[in-house]
């Protein structure tokens, strides 16, 4: 379902199942067409830490430079700074989404769908998420 590869320790090839036994959050957002839902899902910095990220003091120097490549089924990407997931340094959440009030997200949506609370443009909710690349810059 998910790859996490890359400038990482380790590579990850993740079904349900192992997305299953992260720890799970939720979040009330807004969507694009203006519809609030709870989406839930497991927090893009747990996957990477899975994967031997290192976040907080270990996140300086050369490393602030590295960043995360997001692509989707359909090769869309974008492009996020790692500082990004840190909660050292943002306190806002990016969602690793599979579900919405409830139920499975929406076909449009795909299985995995990013959800970003705090940006004001939808660009990065990225829709049939399939590939995290860390990347050095």
């Amino acid at each position: 379902v998910l790859i996490v590869d890359g400038a990482v320790e380790h590579d990850l090839k993740l079904s349900f199942s192992d997305l299953a036994r992260f720890p799970r959050q939720s979040l009330r957002a807004t969507d694009e067409v203006g519809k609030e839902s709870l989406f839930e899902g497991v927090l893009v910095a747990e996957l990477l830490k899975a994967a031997g990220v290192k976040f907080g003091k270990d996140l300086r120097g050369k490393s602030l430079a590295d960043y995360l490549l997001v692509e989707t089924a359909d090769g869309y990407r974008v492009v996020f700074a790692l500082p990004e997931f840190d909660p050292s340094f943002k306190q806002s959440l990016v969602l690793l989404a599979d579900s919405r009030d409830g139920g499975p997200l929406a076909e449009s949506d795909g299985q995995l769908r990013l959800i970003i609370p705090s940006e004001k443009r939808y660009a990065r909710w990225v829709r049939h998420l399939v590939a995290l690349h860390v990347e050095h810059s």
